[in-house]
C-alpha cells in the first residue's frame, strides 16, 4: 500500500474505533453494537481492492483487539475484519466508481451477518459460548439493522476521502516521476507549459534546418567555383 493510503487508513481506523469505544457501545441498545469499525472497513475495501481490504481490515481488527475494554482473544477480530475487506474488495469496478448504492448496501449487510457469524464460529473455536446465551439470531438482525441504519451516513464519506487521497498528484508519484510527467499532467489542466516546450522545440527544429541550408548554399558555391 502506497504511503498516503496507509496514512488514511490509520487516522480513519483510529476515529473509527474511538467512536465506537466511547459513544456506541455506551448506548446500551438491544442486542448488537453498531460497528463503525466494519463499516470504517468496507468503505476503504471498495477503493482500494481486496488486497488493500485485507491488509487495512487486518490491521483494523487486531488494533479492536488489543484496546480496552476487549474481552477477547488477540487476533479472533483481526481473522474477522481480514476476511470481510477482502471480500468486499472484491466488488471493486474496474473504474473506481459504483453506478448504484443497491451493491454497498447489500454488501454492508452481508457483512454485518458474516462478521458476527464468523465471529461466533471463531469463538466457538477458542472456546467462547457467549453468543450462544446471548442469542445468535438477535445479534444477526441487530447488528445488519444499525449498520445498514448507520451506513448511508459512513461508507460513501469513507468512499470519497480515500478516492480523493489516490488522486492526489503529489501521492502518486515520487519527485523524480513528478519532475518527467509534470508538463503532460499540467497541459490536461490547460496551463500551456508543454506547449511553451513544444514551441521551444519547433525553434530548434528551424534553427537546425536553417544551419543544413547554409552549409549546403556553401558546398554549392564551392562546386561552381
Amino acid at each position: 500500500m502506497r504511503f498516503n493510503r496507509i496514512l488514511l487508513s490509520s487516522a480513519l481506523v483510529v476515529v473509527a474505533l474511538v467512536i465506537q469505544v466511547s459513544v456506541l457501545a455506551r448506548l446500551h441498545l438491544p442486542g448488537a453494537v453498531p460497528d463503525l469499525l466494519l463499516l470504517t472497513v468496507l468503505g476503504l475495501a471498495m477503493v482500494y481492492g481486496h488486497v488493500g481490504g485485507a491488509l487495512v481490515g487486518f490491521g483494523a481488527g487486531l488494533l479492536a483487539d488489543l484496546a480496552p475494554p476487549a474481552d477477547h482473544a488477540a487476533g479472533r477480530y483481526a481473522l474477522v475484519l481480514c476476511v470481510i475487506g477482502y471480500f468486499a474488495g472484491l466488488i471493486k469496478p474496474e473504474t473506481g466508481r459504483l453506478k448504484s448504492a443497491t451493491g454497498p448496501m447489500a454488501v454492508v449487510v452481508a457483512a454485518a451477518i458474516g462478521s458476527t457469524l464468523l465471529y461466533a464460529c471463531v469463538g466457538a473455536l477458542v472456546g467462547d459460548t457467549a453468543a450462544r446465551h446471548v442469542g445468535l439470531p438477535g445479534l444477526l438482525f441487530s447488528a445488519a439493522l444499525y449498520d445498514l441504519l448507520l451506513a448511508p451516513f459512513v461508507v460513501p464519506g469513507i468512499m470519497w476521502l480515500a478516492r480523493r487521497a489516490d488522486n492526489d498528484p503529489l501521492a502518486e508519484a515520487g519527485p523524480a516521476a513528478k519532475a518527467g510527467d509534470i508538463s503532460s499532467g499540467w497541459l490536461s489542466s490547460g496551463t500551456g507549459l508543454r506547449i511553451g516546450s513544444q514551441r521551444g522545440g519547433l525553434g530548434a527544429l528551424k534553427a537546425k534546418a536553417r544551419t543544413r541550408s547554409a552549409r549546403v548554399g556553401r558546398i554549392k558555391g564551392v562546386k561552381r567555383l
